[in-house]
């Protein structure tokens, strides 16, 4: 990985930026101020900035309603969000319809009352609520489970025929296709018609942890906050660049730099 600072050559011709926000914008749990300042600077500037997140559907509702974005994308894909153009509202998108989703619910309930009811330790997380199309266990939020913990949950998981996907809180299991990268491309094209494939090096993506990878895989300019080391042995590829601060001071130093830049 590349030092942040090596980005600085293309601030001038980055158009906007996917964020991830669990220890990327937070840190110790809590959103960095000047990450959060970090996106307003941005998105004054004229960057689109949109949060990527393992969060749920709910969460991403509320950032799309009330921060400076330009979309929030919940659920590692399955769910977008912004404003409404007029201004009254929102829209939202979704990755698979409403009766797909309901008919993953079901199968991912009976996956979560197995692995709750065999593996000591194993719960849910505290926003599974607020979700649609995700199932999360929390490993690291509210409780930090064992690496054995973890890998028996995630086990269970593909062993019933789900997706798993890990960040540094939760594992999600999930049906259908969809990826952060994936979605960051569908909202592109439903949003400002872009086509992202065409033009993602114009696009910086700043994440942290293995829910990430296929960000980092498929945005050129893919940047980590400095705790995405503690996951290089399971990101191939890492992102191309890395911050030197951790979680959201890491985010703001990268924004600085870009914005400094331009």
């Amino acid at each position: 990985m590349k030092s942040y600072r090596e980005l600085a050559p293309l601030a001038p011709s980055l158009r906007g930026i996917f964020c991830d926000v669990d220890d990327t914008l937070t840190h110790a749990g809590s959103l960095v101020p000047a990450a959060y300042e970090a996106i307003v600077r941005a998105t004054d500037a004229g960057l689109r900035v949109v949060a990527v997140t393992g969060r749920p559907a709910g969460w991403a509702e509320v950032l799309a309603s009330t921060w400076p974005l330009a979309g929030a994308i919940g659920e590692n894909g399955a769910f977008a969000v912004r404003r409404a153009p007029t201004g009254k509202g929102v829209e939202r998108l979704t990755w698979d319809d409403a009766a797909t989703c309901s008919a993953q619910g079901r199968r991912l309930s009976q996956i979560a009352d197995e692995i709750i009811r065999d593996i000591p330790g194993a719960r849910l997380a505290d926003d599974q609520w607020l979700r649609r199309c995700d199932l999360a266990f929390d490993i690291g939020e509210t409780q930090q489970l064992p690496a054995a913990t973890v890998d028996a949950i995630c086990d269970r998981i593909r062993a019933a025929g789900a997706r798993c996907i890990t960040s540094s809180v939760h594992a999600h299991a999930f049906f259908g296709d969809h990826d952060k990268a994936r979605m960051c491309a569908r909202v592109a094209r439903a949003w400002w018609d872009e086509d992202l494939e065409a033009t993602r090096g114009d696009w910086l993506f700043v994440g942290d942890s293995p829910n990430d990878q296929s960000c980092f895989a498929w945005f050129p300019v893919a940047a980590g906050v400095a705790n995405v080391r503690r996951y290089l042995d399971r990101l191939a590829p890492p992102p191309a660049y890395v911050a030197e601060a951790e979680g959201g001071h890491g985010f703001a130093q990268i924004v600085e730099l870009l914005l400094s830049a331009r």
